[in-house]
Formats: structure tokens, C-alpha cells, sequence
């Protein structure tokens, strides 16, 4: 009997018009985004389903892509798909522990919209950076730019996509270490803040602050931390580790591996795009992984999985 991970994407997988099919076919699904633009008081079928220019800003981004993955979540719950365990990559996490059973689809969105100002307004614009470094190991990566101050890792996405994070001269002085070193090719990335570096630690304190305004109930499964790459059951751990995430690195590689070996045999990625599922190629060949971003890819899923079970 197969292991089902969901799995949510972080900020990145957003496009325009994501969760419209699921706005336009599902109660469930125009629930959540209709209380979420009451909650929130913006738009959000405005924001998630029409070209625009604020749905790549990050404090807009976070809470549309988690509703939307939380809204395409309670179809696919709906149509008798439970995971065993859920993960999240950084932003995803949200996603994931409310798919766990223990944040509020509202207190989620809520949160990440939060989250979102505080990482988008903590550093001033200019004083960091975050650039992707390609085709290179990551115990490579981490001893060339050890000696460089105020640079670390940001995602451990996969093998050969590493993304560092820092301040904005370090980071340029640690790209052109790793071209120097091997790397096969460093790409700046067009970000808005060094997202998961020390530099963030004020906002995750500020965070903290609103974490402690919601109430968290018992996980019914566990899911993984980016922060660790662990499972965790006790949510009285959840609101530091969310704290914490901001500024720590996403083990997102070391994530799935733990799952895996666990065995975890069947990834369903919940969410606009499929940069999870390219992750996994480069991660594990051997396990089966289903997307759901369309609506039509619900009845396939569920078809196929129900067959698996």
C-alpha cells in the first residue's frame, strides 16, 4: 500500500490565473478565496486569476499562492484523497501543516500575508541578494564560501540547484568564488530580500509575535520542516520552527530523502507548476509523482492513486 506526501511549493510557482478552474467547479474552493479576500480585504480573484502587477510582490504572493493551494487541497480531500504526511518548501510549509489538520485554512492565509510584508520590508531594498548556483554539490558550495562573511545557503532544492542568500556583496563576491570553483553557472535571482539568511531573524521575531495570536490543534499526520528536514507530530513545536524558517535554510533536498527512506513512495504536488516534480527527478527516480494545478488533474490523480491503493 503506497505513502502519499503532499506537497506545496514555495513563492516562485505563482501565475495568473492559478485556482480560477477550481474557483469556477468548486463551494469548497470559492469558499476559502472569498473569505480570504473578506479576511484579507483585497481581491483575490482580482490578484490569483487576472494579469497583474502585484501577484510578484511578496507581500501579495504568499497569501494568494497559499489559498490557492489550500483551496485546490479541499477538492482533492474532498474527492477522498488524505495524505500520510505533508511538506511544504518554505512558504509551502503553511500550506502543509493546515493540510496536516492543524492550522485553520484562514489563520494560514492570514499568517503568510503577514509573513509576506515582514520579509519583503525587513532588509532595504538593495542591501541583499539571493543567487542560484548550478551544477555543484552542496558540501562543495559550503566550503567555498565559508570564508566569506555574510553569505550562506538559502535552498537545498535538489542535487545541482543550490541557492545562496546574504548580503548583496558577499553574495556577488561568493557567485564569482563558485564560477571560479567549478560551478557550472550562477544566476542572481530577481528577488525582493536575502530570504532565509540571518538577516531575516527580526522578522521571524516579528512573526513569532502573530504566530502567538492563533491556536494550533493536533497534528493528524506529521509533516516535515524545512528547518530540520524532520517529521514533526508535536504542533507545540510548529510556532518556533515557523519562526525560525524565515532566516534558516530550506532542506528541502534532505526533506524528501527523509521521507523517502521512510517510506514515502507516492508525491502528489499540490499547487501552480511543477518545480517540485523537477526537483524530485533530480532527488529520486524511483518514486511516483502526480501534479494538481488544473482542475482536470484532480479526477486523474485520484483515478490513479485509488488504483495504487
Amino acid at each position: 500500500m503506497s505513502r502519499v506526501a503532499f506537497l506545496y511549493p514555495g513563492q516562485g510557482a505563482q501565475k495568473a490565473g492559478m485556482g480560477k478552474d477550481f474557483y469556477e467547479n468548486s463551494p469548497l474552493a470559492r469558499d476559502i478565496y472569498d473569505k480570504a479576500s473578506e479576511t484579507l480585504g483585497l481581491d483575490m480573484k482580482a490578484l490569483c486569476f487576472e494579469e497583474n502587477d502585484k501577484l510578484d510582490l511578496t507581500e501579495y504572493t504568499q497569501a494568494a499562492l497559499v489559498a490557492t493551494c489550500l483551496a485546490m487541497t479541499g477538492v482533492v480531500k474532498e474527492a477522498g484523497i488524505e495524505p500520510d504526511i505533508t511538506a511544504g518548501l518554505s512558504l509551502g510549509e503553511y500550506a502543509a501543516i493546515s493540510a496536516a489538520g492543524s492550522m485553520e485554512e484562514l489563520d494560514a492565509i492570514r499568517l503568510v500575508r503577514k509573513r509576506g510584508i515582514l520579509m519583503q520590508n525587513t532588509v532595504p531594498a538593495g542591501e541583499g541578494a539571493m543567487c542560484a548556483v548550478m551544477a555543484m554539490e552542496a558540501d562543495r558550495i559550503e566550503q567555498v564560501i565559508a570564508d566569506i562573511k555574510g553569505v550562506g545557503i538559502a535552498n537545498y532544492n535538489c542535487p545541482g540547484q543550490i541557492v545562496i542568500t546574504g548580503e548583496t556583496k558577499a553574495v556577488e563576491e561568493a557567485a564569482d568564488a563558485l564560477k571560479e570553483a567549478g560551478a557550472k553557472r550562477t544566476v542572481m535571482l530577481n528577488v525582493s530580500g536575502p530570504f532565509h539568511s540571518p538577516m531575516l531573524i527580526p522578522a521571524g521575531k516579528e512573526l513569532e509575535k502573530e504566530l502567538e495570536k492563533i491556536t494550533l490543534t493536533p497534528l493528524l499526520v506529521p509533516y516535515v520542516t524545512n528547518v530540520t528536514a524532520e517529521e514533526v507530530r508535536d504542533i507545540s513545536e510548529t510556532k518556533a520552527l515557523l519562526a525560525k524558517q524565515v532566516s534558516s535554510p530550506v532542506r528541502w533536498m534532505q526533506s524528501m530523502e527523509y521521507m523517502i527512506e521512510r517510506g514515502v513512495d507516492t508525491f502528489v504536488e499540490i499547487g501552480p507548476g511543477r518545480t517540485l516534480a523537477g526537483f524530485m527527478k533530480k532527488i529520486n527516480r524511483d518514486v511516483k509523482v502526480y501534479n494538481i494545478g488544473a482542475w482536470e488533474d484532480v479526477e486523474k490523480t485520484v483515478s490513479a492513486l485509488g488504483k495504487e491503493r
